[in-house]
């Protein structure tokens, strides 16, 4: 079962700033999560760059990131 949350930083001043940011994180996870581990727990960081970048760009970068996860032996939760 996979989970994801998403984040953004306060540091953002503007509320609408970091909704857009959750909301764009969120739609491209929904494209590149076939990609994702299929056991995994994520929190998923958004930074100021998330409103800068094409949102292709994006769905390339998250697909980019769950198939370097997928190469990974250890999982976050076994970890000592």
């Amino acid at each position: 079962m996979r989970r994801v949350g998403f984040a953004v930083s306060r540091q953002l001043k503007r509320a609408v700033d970091r909704n857009r940011i959750r909301r764009r994180l969120r739609e491209a996870y929904r494209g590149a999560r076939g990609t994702a581990p299929p056991a995994a727990a994520m929190v998923i960081v958004g930074k100021k760059r998330v409103l800068e970048v094409k949102f292709a760009t994006l769905v390339d970068e998250l697909r980019a990131a769950f198939a370097a996860m997928s190469g990974s032996t250890v999982s976050a939760g076994t970890r000592r």
